[in-house]
This record gives C-alpha cells, sequence and structure tokens, in this order.
C-alpha cells in the first residue's frame, strides 16, 4: 500500500516543493495496488492544494491503483468536490504586453547585442594588433608559407569568378546606361558612366561581396573546425599563439591580395563594357580607350584601391573572429560562418558608405 501523509499548510504559498514531490511520484512506476492520501496533519487548505491533491490521486488511479482519502474535513471535502466537479483550473497567463512595450524591448534588445559585438570585435582586433606588433618586432615569426598558401586560395582561385561576374556587370552596366543616356543624346558618355562607376564603386564593392561569401567564410569553417576538434586549445597547450598561427596570416593574405583583385575586377568591367560599347554604339577599341582616359584620373583609379585594403582587413577578421567563436559542435560552425558572411558583407558596404562620404567631404 502507498500512504500519502499530508501536514502543515497546503496553501499556494507553500505548495512547491510537495508539488515537485507529488509530481516526482506519478511519473515513474508505482507497485502498489491501494493509495491511502491522509488530510489529518493539514493545518491551512486551499483550492490550489485541493487541485494538486485531486491530480495527484487521478494519475495514481490511471496507473491502477485504488486511491482513498483520509482524514478529511467538511471544508476540505467541499473544496475536492468543486474540484472534481469543474476539474483542474487552467493556469492563469499573464495578459501579453502592449505592441509598443514588445518593440522597445526588442530595440533594447537588438541594442545592447550590437554593443556586445563591437566591445568583443574592438577586443579581438586589438588583440590581433598585439599579435602584428609582436611578429613586427621579430620577423622570423611571420608564418611565411600560410601565408602564401593563403594568398593562393583567397586570390589566384577567386580569379575566374572574379573576373566572370565583373566582366558581365559592366556589360550589363553599359548596356543599361547607352539605353538611357540614348533618350537624350549622350549615349557617348556611357564610357565615362562605365569608368567611374567601375573604378570607383562597384569593382571594389563586387570584388569585396565575392572575396566575404568565398574566402571570409573558408576562414571560419576551416578555424571553426579546428576549435570543435580542439586543435586549437593543443596549439595553446604547446606554446602557440593561434593569432600568430591562424589569423595573422589570413589577414595579411587577404589584405595583399583583394586590392590585385579589384585592380582586375576594374579591367574586366570596362572590357565588358568596352564589348557592349562596340556592338551598341559603334565604338571602336580604340575611341573607347581614349574616352576612358579622359573620363579617368589617378583618384578616380586609387579610391578604389586604397579602400581595398581595409575592407579586406574587415573580411578577414571578422571571418577569423566568428571561427575562434564556435562552440562544440557542426551546427555551430554553419551557424557562425552564415554569420561571419552576413556581417562582413554589411560591414564592407557600411565603409564604402563611409569612404564615399569621406572622399567627397575632402573633395575627391
Amino acid at each position: 500500500m502507498l500512504r500519502i501523509a499530508a501536514s502543515g499548510d497546503w496553501t499556494i504559498a507553500h505548495l512547491s516543493a510537495a508539488d515537485g514531490e507529488l509530481r516526482s511520484l506519478t511519473a515513474g512506476p508505482v507497485k502498489a495496488g491501494r493509495a491511502v492520501i491522509d488530510f489529518s496533519g493539514i493545518a491551512r487548505f486551499d483550492t490550489s492544494s485541493a487541485a494538486v491533491l485531486e491530480r495527484t490521486a487521478r494519475l495514481l488511479e490511471e496507473k491502477g491503483l485504488r486511491v482513498e482519502f483520509e482524514g478529511v474535513s467538511e471544508p476540505q471535502r467541499r473544496l475536492l468536490d468543486k474540484i472534481d466537479t469543474y476539474g483542474t483550473p487552467d493556469t492563469s497567463k499573464a495578459p501579453p504586453a502592449p505592441f509598443y512595450i514588445e518593440l522597445v524591448e526588442r530595440i533594447g534588445v537588438t541594442t545592447r547585442e550590437i554593443g556586445e559585438e563591437a566591445r568583443g570585435m574592438l577586443g579581438f582586433i586589438g588583440t590581433v594588433v598585439s599579435a602584428i606588433g609582436r611578429t613586427a618586432a621579430n620577423p622570423r615569426r611571420f608564418r611565411l608559407v600560410p601565408f602564401v598558401h593563403h594568398m593562393e586560395k583567397s586570390g589566384f582561385d577567386a580569379l575566374p569568378l572574379v573576373c566572370l561576374l565583373t566582366f558581365l556587370i559592366g556589360a550589363v552596366v553599359a548596356q543599361q546606361g547607352a539605353v538611357q543616356l540614348r533618350q537624350f543624346g549622350a549615349e557617348v558618355f556611357t564610357v565615362n558612366l562605365i569608368a567611374i562607376i567601375f573604378l570607383r564603386e562597384v569593382g571594389l564593392l563586387l570584388t569585396a561581396i565575392i572575396v566575404a561569401g568565398r574566402s571570409g567564410s573558408a576562414f571560419t569553417a576551416e578555424i571553426g573546425s579546428m576549435k570543435m576538434r580542439e586543435e586549437i586549445d593543443a596549439m595553446r597547450a604547446l606554446g602557440l599563439d593561434p593569432m600568430e598561427m591562424l589569423v595573422i596570416p589570413r589577414v595579411a593574405a587577404l589584405t595583399v591580395t583583394l586590392p590585385l583583385l579589384t585592380f582586375i575586377a576594374d579591367l574586366m568591367g570596362l572590357l565588358g563594357g568596352g564589348v557592349v560599347v562596340f556592338f551598341m554604339l559603334d565604338m571602336s577599341p580604340g575611341v573607347y580607350m581614349s574616352r576612358v582616359q579622359e573620363a579617368v584620373d589617378f583618384w578616380t583609379i586609387a579610391v578604389g584601391l586604397i579602400k581595398a585594403p581595409f575592407m579586406a582587413a574587415v573580411i578577414a577578421l571578422v571571418g577569423c573572429r566568428a571561427g575562434l567563436s564556435v562552440t562544440g559542435s557542426a551546427e555551430s560552425v554553419g551557424a557562425m560562418t552564415t554569420r561571419s558572411v552576413v556581417r562582413s558583407i554589411f560591414l564592407v558596404i557600411i565603409l564604402d558608405a563611409l569612404f564615399a562620404m569621406f572622399f567627397t567631404a575632402v573633395g575627391i
């Protein structure tokens, strides 16, 4: 026989511990044919306690036990009868907060997350700068072989994709520009449009977005996989600095290769525009080149190339930090890889906008 003796105050303020014990009792197997719930020791009793004991009795009956109540007073009997008649009261739910309260809460949570992420990124940049300083003080610490390897992976291997996309985008910009400018009899300025747009903005932005999606995600996946397999912990145990071993070669390689990729992307964009201009406007390559030389000066080319190293550093730092933030699961690797690509592209566009405002302010 199973005997449950209730004693003391059985009110909603004192019910938490007893409710947990009763739930544990009814959750597992019960080896008995009869159960007795003794009410004689209860000093104070309310509706919530009646609902808990009625629920316990019902669950025991579902397990095949015959349940009896002992020592039940008349007021306790009336509460039990009410619960038995109307059922266990539903759990009360707090009314939903007004929309403006939820909106303010979401804005606050997002702002806090952005602040924490910015603080973490600044700390990571400081760590990387410190590691770069140690490497500059002792150049033998710089890992040349990984540097060349990552230059090949992030630069040379990305060249076909960059060339194809920038060629096609240059052709599209030229075609659309020629169609629109023809309405004003100014289709000859299509060359100026292609040259200025590609050399100042589109060539660099398109290349940076391709590199962020290709190389930035690769950095996160590679470092994240090493973090998941505890290889980075093994490096630290051997006295090796993961910043010098993993981060600095990648940052340096991308900082060197992105300006080179941008220069080639500019040439391919001009080439794509030249092909379209040749067929749509019947402009010879010689005339096209002379028009490009008239439209372009030193700063038109330099603006895009100046921005490229900064964007490369942002892409590499975001990708490496995301890889080092991976936890211990493959799901975390995928989530951080996606996050690094989104953040890299977002920061690249923000950085390009800041540079555009700066160069406009200084008259370049």
